[in-house]
């Protein structure tokens, strides 16, 4: 397994357990258990990097957060994303806040020298929300069915950024939005 950080992007308790509500469906079904098993958290992730200084980051972080305000995300569809990993997700409609937040952030941590690979650039970066990994291509078209069952759009608020290392995935910390103390 790879090695590095992320910076995820997380969400009100709502809208987080309407996420674990199709990790679960998914899991009871036998289809993926692979985000429950690594102890994930429903996130968007809006920059990762192998090769990263966290403490560098802890600061921009904790510097870009308390400068924004809880953040409105609407949930709108399903997709996959066609890679040897079988990946799931909800798709967040990519609201113009949401995309300059990614941006803001992005340029906070441009100015201390940290390059952003071109995945998470903008106007490269796919916003999403993982909801399966390692789905077996048998069982895709079952997958779909499942989480075109929820009920969309699954609306809420961001509520807070946490750098994570993986792998395995552990929460190094996170701090709110908004939020001008220490977390």
């Amino acid at each position: 397994m790879s090695q590095g950080y992320a910076i995820e992007l997380y969400f009100d308790p709502a809208l987080e357990n309407q996420v674990l509500k199709a990790w679960n469906v998914l899991a009871r079904r036998q289809i993926s258990t692979q985000l429950i098993e690594i102890e994930s958290r429903p996130h968007i992730t809006l920059f990762s990097s192998p090769f990263i200084d966290p403490s560098k980051l802890e600061n921009i972080m904790k510097n870009f957060a308390s400068k924004q305000e809880a953040l409105a995300i609407s949930f709108s569809s399903i997709g996959s994303i066609p890679s040897d990993n079988n990946v799931l997700f909800l798709a967040p409609t990519p609201s113009m806040s949401l995309l300059q937040f990614h941006s803001q952030l992005c340029d906070a941590m441009r100015k201390e020298g940290i390059e952003i690979v071109e995945e998470y650039r903008p106007g490269s970066w796919i916003p999403y929300c993982p909801v399966a990994e390692e789905v077996p291509k048998s069982r895709m078209a079952e997958a779909f069915t499942v989480l075109r069952d929820l009920k969309l759009p699954v609306t809420g608020y961001a509520m807070d950024i946490g750098l994570v290392e993986y792998s395995p995935v552990r929460e190094l910390f996170s701090v709110m939005l908004g939020n001008t103390f220490e977390a």
